[in-house]
């Protein structure tokens, strides 16, 4: 890929990042579940932004799923058992400037099927 095309879609990925961080903020009882994905793994975290500590965090390399619809499944159960033993069902999601389809919606809606509340 040109390194002009790339520069473009890193700096749209960062303007919608910062676009919807500035209306979203995690608690200790209403936490920001943030995901990062890419081509190969898929990442998501429960974040309380009031201390800046990570309350919940899965790792879908460490649990040898891909990036695809049917993994990440697996990865939003072990996310949504994580918070369960925390005592949280509502949370906040922040979809971290990836459009909202695919691989982030199929997480999203598992974390939904798994008792989350958003």
């Amino acid at each position: 890929m040109l390194k002009s095309i790339q520069k473009t879609k890193n700096r749209l990925r960062s303007q919608r990042k910062m676009r919807v961080r500035g209306r979203i903020f995690g608690t200790e009882t209403l936490p920001r579940v943030s995901v990062f994905r890419s081509n190969k793994h898929f990442y998501a975290q429960a974040i309380n932004d009031n201390l800046g500590i990570t309350i919940a965090a899965v790792d879908g390399r460490k649990m040898d799923l891909k990036a695809n619809k049917e993994d990440v499944k697996q990865i939003a159960i072990a996310l949504a058992k994580q918070l369960e033993e925390k005592k949280i069902d509502t949370i906040v999601f922040d979809r971290n400037g990836y459009l909202y389809h695919g691989v982030v919606a199929s997480f999203a809606d598992a974390l939904r099927e798994a008792g989350m509340k958003f």
